[in-house]
């Protein structure tokens, strides 16, 4: 009997699908909110029943429909503070709370083994939760690890007299808020003053929406000092359009007021997701206040270790390259077994070892010969793939259907293309001439290295993320990879197909579990799974 799984956070399914392909697991239920990866999900795994937001599951449900499970997989999204969208300002990442829901699978469902995977920078420290008000009774019960985490809410150079009180007056500080896209209007222009020629654009892009929105500020007579920084930003936007200041006079009288609503969101944020404080303080760097927050490993740890749960969890970072994979992809895995089945957990090691390891070219070089196309419906019928003799071991593997679909291409600008054809394999956007690299990226200095890879045919690939929005290039040829040939590197079979637009499908290829690394996984725990029955020889003997 292969033993039940439900998916937490599927995805496209890249780790039902490892857990699949060993034979020895059923999927019962997979959760995923995301339409364009529901599709995929359900048009790859048919047989499966597929629920949306898994904060509404009713697991009790399941099991009554099921029986019970015997193991919970998934991989929730968890950015930790440090990394919580910088774009929008958001202090509390939201998916969080996502972790907490997979814990509370766990603890409704109470499956034999669990396996969560995540960014390799899961246990360290900054992936970490601001505590809530509800975890003050879970961190004393569990004996989590917490420590004071002061956050700053405000630099001592905007330092106003009335900051202390507003943000700890949630109705006050909700006046004082700018709407979100009157903030969002301006914070696109203040977030560009690195780069003139990009600010510029900005500004004339939004000129007519800024020039109505300043107006509105211009016009309050209001008297408090956050209304007077408000009329005299705006007032600022409208003295640039009219040639009255330069640029660095616009970014001085329009950054105390941008300063002073990150202040009132973070602020609002705290109140909204109920976030325990200590205390408020003015110290030399400003305004902070004193949050307390613990580790996203030590939670999950201390919880289900706990005698009242009784799992023995084992963790570590796995690099997919050692099971396979012809990628660099570190990630964090967690496997948890029940202590009545098993006195040791132990993850997989990979049998690959560096200098081995499978290339871009084991992946992807029979396709070279195959033209990609550009539009979707194009790809309805897909492409038909010839015969070929001479096949790696890998693609052998892949190559596992006749017709070929998302062999799919962004249009390549002009831009684009220069840069192409200027960089060799294994050269990245910093080793561009000076005059390739203006008008695109805000701080250029910033640039990741995965911007605009040729990638090295006898090599591995590095982490495949969203390959389209990075620009990855095909190792000979002057064009982006193909959504297919992304998929590839991550392992997924070509009779694995992804849905949704073009962008979604290249986001989906790049979130994915790579198909070699989910299988090995599973097996190792098919492996302690399938102990349970000498445990209790031994116990009985």
């Amino acid at each position: 009997m292969p033993y039940s799984v439900v998916d937490l956070f599927a995805g496209a399914g890249g780790l039902s699908l490892g857990f699949v392909q060993t034979g020895k697991y059923e999927m019962k239920v997979a959760f995923e909110r995301d339409p364009n990866m529901q599709a995929t999900y359900r048009l790859n795994h048919p047989n499966v029943e597929l629920q949306g937001d898994v904060c509404g599951a009713d697991y009790a449900d399941i099991q009554k429909r099921y029986g019970a499970i015997d193991v919970v997989i998934g991989g929730p999204p968890c950015q930790g503070f440090s990394n919580a969208n910088r774009q929008k300002n958001h202090v509390i990442s939201q998916n969080n709370m996502l972790v907490k829901q997979y814990i509370r699978a766990i603890k409704e469902l109470r499956p034999k083994a669990f396996v969560m995977e995540n960014v390799s920078m899961l246990q360290s420290e900054v992936h970490r939760f601001y505590m809530e008000e509800s975890d003050l009774d879970i961190v004393k019960k569990y004996q989590i690890p917490n420590k004071n985490t002061p956050l700053n809410l405000l630099n001592t150079e905007f330092m106003f007299d009335e900051a202390l009180g507003i943000v700890k007056d949630y109705d006050l500080l909700q006046q004082m808020l700018w709407p979100e896209n009157h903030y969002r209007e301006l914070n696109i222009i203040y977030k560009a003053k690195k780069n003139a020629d990009k600010m510029k654009k900005s500004l004339e892009k939004h000129r007519q929406n800024l020039t109505k929105i300043a107006k509105t500020y211009i016009e309050n007579n209001t008297d408090s000092f956050i209304a007077q920084e408000s009329r005299k930003a705006f007032q600022a936007v409208l003295n640039y359009f009219e040639g009255s200041v330069d640029a660095d006079s616009f970014f001085f009288s329009i950054e105390p007021a941008i300063m002073i609503q990150r202040m009132l969101s973070k602020a609002k944020e705290i109140f909204d997701n109920h976030i325990h404080v200590d205390s408020y303080e003015i110290t030399e760097k400003g305004l902070l206040v004193n949050i307390r927050s613990f580790a996203v490993f030590d939670y999950l740890e201390c919880i289900l270790t706990s005698s009242e749960y009784g799992y023995l969890i084992k963790s570590d970072i796995l690099c997919a390259a050692d099971f396979g994979v012809p990628q660099k992809r570190e990630r964090f895995v967690v496997m948890g077994v029940n202590s009545d089945i098993s006195d040791e957990v132990l993850l997989p090691s990979g049998k690959i070892k560096e200098g081995h390891y499978q290339t871009v070219r084991d992946a992807i070089f029979d396709l070279e010969d195959v033209v990609p196309i550009h539009d979707l419906a194009s790809d309805k019928e897909g492409v038909s793939l010839k015969h070929k003799d001479q096949l790696s071991p890998l693609a052998q593997q892949l190559r596992n259907s006749n017709i070929l679909k998302n062999h799919i291409i962004t249009k390549t600008t002009d831009v684009a293309m220069a840069r192409f054809k200027a960089l060799h394999q294994g050269e990245n956007f910093h080793c561009l001439k000076d005059s390739l690299k203006t008008n695109t990226y805000t701080d250029v200095k910033r640039t990741q290295n995965t911007i605009y890879l040729r990638l090295n045919y006898d090599e591995p690939s590095g982490t495949v993320v969203n390959v389209r929005k990075s620009m990855w290039i095909h190792p000979t040829q002057d064009r982006a990879i193909s959504i297919r040939e992304a998929a590839r590197l991550q392992t997924f079979p070509d009779s694995f197909v992804f849905c949704g637009t073009k962008d979604k499908q290249y986001q989906q290829v790049g979130n994915a579990v790579p198909p070699f690394m989910a299988k090995a996984i599973a097996e190792q725990l098919a492996a302690i799974l399938g102990n349970k029955s000498r445990k209790a020889e031994q116990e009985n003997g």
